[in-house]
């Protein structure tokens, strides 16, 4: 078992500890806690040494600008929840996630680095577009998030990096609609999550993103989908509806396991789907 752990003095420091040692970056450690946990009063088991990041002032920032928010690597939900700058729907978001107390030690870009396609605030990254930070000590990398996720637990992030900042545009939507599916609607595993946004101007579609969590290896979102709908009315889009909904389906591919069916996972999918666009006004 490795013991090991380091308290970097600062974000140059650590990035010269990625560089010399292969470590895993603990911000909140939420979800690494439990996926090293080997039972009660049984001390967890980590692979790698541990380099601890959350204390880290250059990490903790949240900038709110004309263009879109900056949001450093080791802030906490609970700051984004308290942050007048962070729009409601994501707000929404981050309000399902665990409990307060969890929310006050885990971070965006934990769950962004879990990797996980029932990861809670990664459908609203995907459409939003929200670009990641990857910083080495002797580069830094800009990269959107989609590409950054490669599949369930598996990311592009090379050893000597740390993602430092996720950087989310600026944009306004006039209708949203978020679902999350859950035992619970706190403290539980997503079933499914759905976020739908669009903008409406004279009545037709300006813009439209869809994304869905937990129902396929990687967030389902479809720019292909999304681009045929722009510059329809409402009333036409909600003609369109059928067609959009079987283009879904062939994306929709879900999984059975102890949180749900694959059966009842696409169904759903399919319902909000179909409810957002009929109720689009």
């Amino acid at each position: 078992m490795v013991t090991d752990a380091y308290r970097p003095l600062s974000l140059a420091d650590a990035l010269i500890f990625l560089a010399e040692q292969d470590c895993l970056p603990v911000a909140g450690g939420t979800d690494l806690m439990v996926q090293a946990a080997r039972g009660t009063g049984v001390r967890p088991n980590f692979e790698k040494t541990l380099l601890f990041i959350a204390h880290l002032q250059e990490l903790q920032h949240i900038h709110v600008t004309d263009t879109g928010i900056l949001i450093g690597a080791a802030a906490t939900l609970t700051a984004l929840l308290e942050h007048e700058g962070i729009p409601a729907v994501f707000k929404e978001i981050l309000k399902q996630m665990a409990a307060a107390p969890t929310r006050h030690m885990a971070t965006l870009a934990g769950n962004i680095v879990n990797a996980s396609p029932a990861g809670d605030t990664l459908p609203y990254l995907y459409a939003l577009d929200a670009e990641l930070v990857l910083r080495s000590r002797d580069r830094e990398r800009i990269l959107p998030v989609a590409d950054f996720i490669r599949g369930p637990k598996q990311t592009v992030r090379e050893k000597d990096e740390l993602l430092t900042e996720i950087r989310i545009p600026a944009e306004e939507f006039n209708i949203q609609r978020y679902r999350k599916l859950g035992q619970r609607k706190g403290m539980s595993l997503t079933k499914v999550s759905f976020l739908g946004l669009a903008r409406k101007k004279a009545g037709r579609i300006e813009d439209i993103r869809i994304a869905l969590g937990s129902v396929a290896p990687r967030i389902v979102r479809s720019r292909n989908i999304e681009e045929r709908m722009l510059g329809k009315s409402l009333t036409e889009a909600r003609t369109m509806e059928p067609l959009v909904r079987k283009d879904y389906a062939v994306l929709i591919v879900p999984i059975d396991d102890a949180r749900s069916t694959a059966q009842y996972r696409k169904q759903v999918s399919l319902r909000l789907i179909r409810d957002f666009i009929e109720n689009l006004k």
